[in-house]
């Protein structure tokens, strides 16, 4: 472990929500040598500037975690961006460490990438046995793309290059804009500014019954470093999977987290849906009984993510305007 601890590890997308959570990881377990680049000095979309940056700062370990990402009105109104972007970030970064001999590289994808109405919860085995759910589609195909990407690297030139797929996630550093964020801190700002600004009502988008899994972000974080740690490329293609699901195994209604949220914030007024808005797919539910039996499982229930998440959120988002 220790000789690890002095792998020069790339963590890609360190200021977003999940990279950032890998990063601080790293850091308080004690790995000294990590890189990260600003994204204003480097454009992981364009292969030159990826080709270089890898070449010239000789990661061991290269961890993905950056992604254009979005809400359900993100994913289908920026459709082309969606796709774009995210293929040719993770090809640019995929192909740079193959050709600069990276031991190691961790590329994080999403739920949604299964078929909208595959069996619950979700095996990885599942991974395109049927249609997509139209809103993102064009993020999963790219996500897809990747998880392939990686197989294949592996396959031809026995790259150790995998790919974990969180469910839902949230946590310090996530997005609260209502035009591009997620459910979950999409309804954390609603009730928030509802609360400050006593209104009688709140809307939320859809009928309430979709179902979705969420995961606190720094417990992805260690899962991440768990796999970094201790799994390799073949223990998983060896075994028949693509790609390993990251998730806590428990779902929730958005009617019924519609409610949590309301509750842990202290709102007193109705909550209404509508229904004229999209639902996404009906159920989200990962089956994560293979990481489960590889040694690791989730720390944070969704309250007490919730809470943090709304601390987080008044101290860095409310209260600093």
């Amino acid at each position: 472990m220790s000789e690890l601890k002095e792998k020069k590890i790339y963590v890609a997308g360190h200021r977003g929500m999940v990279g950032s959570a890998i990063l601080r990881k790293l850091l308080a377990d004690g790995y000294k040598n990590v890189i990260t680049a600003e994204f204003s000095k480097l454009d992981l979309r364009n292969q030159n500037q990826t080709d270089e940056f890898i070449s010239s700062t000789k990661p061991d370990i290269v961890i993905i975690a950056a992604a254009k990402v979005g809400g359900i009105l993100a994913n289908n109104t920026y459709r082309a961006e969606f796709i774009y972007d995210n293929l040719m970030i993770e090809a640019n970064l995929i192909h740079a460490s193959f050709i600069n001999k990276v031991e190691k590289l961790i590329f994080l994808g999403s739920s949604c990438i299964y078929p909208k109405l595959a069996p619950q919860p979700l095996k990885e085995e599942y991974l395109l046995s049927g249609y997509l759910e139209y809103t993102n589609e064009p993020y999963a195909i790219a996500k897809i793309a990747g998880i392939k990407l990686c197989e294949n690297y592996y396959k031809q030139y026995g790259c150790n290059f995998y790919s974990a797929m969180p469910t839902n996630l949230y946590g310090p550093y996530d997005n609260f804009d209502l035009y591009s964020s997620h459910v979950l801190p999409a309804l954390i700002r609603k009730f928030h500014e509802a609360k400050t600004e006593n209104k009688d009502s709140v809307v939320v988008w859809g009928t309430g019954s979709p179902l979705r899994e969420f995961l606190y972000v720094d417990d992805l974080a260690e899962a991440i470093l768990y796999l970094m740690e201790k799994i390799n490329a073949p223990d998983l293609y060896e075994n028949g999977i693509s790609q390993i699901n990251i998730g806590t195994g428990k779902d929730i209604s958005i009617k019924d987290l519609a409610n949590l949220i309301s509750e842990i914030l202290g709102y007193n007024g109705k909550i209404e849906f509508d229904t004229s808005k999209p639902d996404g797919t009906p159920r989200k539910l990962m089956d994560v009984s293979r990481i489960n039996q590889l040694g690791w499982t989730y720390k944070t229930e969704l309250e007490e993510g919730i809470a943090k998440t709304y601390e987080w959120f008044l101290n860095n988002i409310a209260n600093s305007k």
